[in-house]
């Protein structure tokens, strides 16, 4: 009978996979992909360089992170810029790169999303009493992060009132 052996792998290798089987169901930044690492209970200087691979790999890249989270976040939840920003830098995105993909974001088109969202919202309100919609709307509006001049704006269109 042969006597189970406990098989070592290398902590590099282990570090790799842990990292793989972390970016599969989306992408990551690379601060929020060494937090990982470091719970799991990986070497800094081990997570750096398995980091540095997955860059060199071009499997982990912040730019590419940024714009895809911001995209995705604008299509799907009508964030606005703000917002997305605040995402970004709590994800470990550095500043240069936050300013990068919002400055690729256009006043105009926020706007529009907003107004889109914020549309949606006034005809299922419609009926409800004109003070009711403005707070119902212009709250939305807050939480995702658009100003005030923009929800006073939506709302002078919306209701047709100057």
């Amino acid at each position: 009978m042969k006597k189970k052996q406990d098989v070592v792998t290398d902590p590099y290798s282990e570090a790799m996979s842990i990292a793989l089987y972390a970016l599969a169901p989306r992408a990551k930044s690379r601060d929020e992909l060494f937090k990982q690492l470091l719970k799991r209970g990986v070497d800094s200087e081990i997570a750096n360089s398995v980091l540095d691979s997955l860059e060199l790999q071009g499997l982990l890249n912040d730019l590419e992170f940024a714009k895809l989270w911001s995209e995705s976040r604008q299509r799907a939840k009508k964030l606005s810029k703000r917002v997305i920003a605040g995402e970004l830098r709590s994800k470990g995105v550095s500043q240069d790169i936050i300013n990068e993909v919002i400055d690729d974001i256009d006043d105009e088109s926020e706007y529009s999303q907003a107004f889109s969202l914020a549309q949606r919202k006034y005809n299922a309100i419609s009926h409800l009493d004109p003070e009711v919609i403005y707070r119902r709307i212009s709250g939305l509006l807050m939480r995702k992060g658009y100003g005030h001049g923009v929800c006073a704006r939506i709302m002078r269109e919306l209701t047709g009132n100057n």
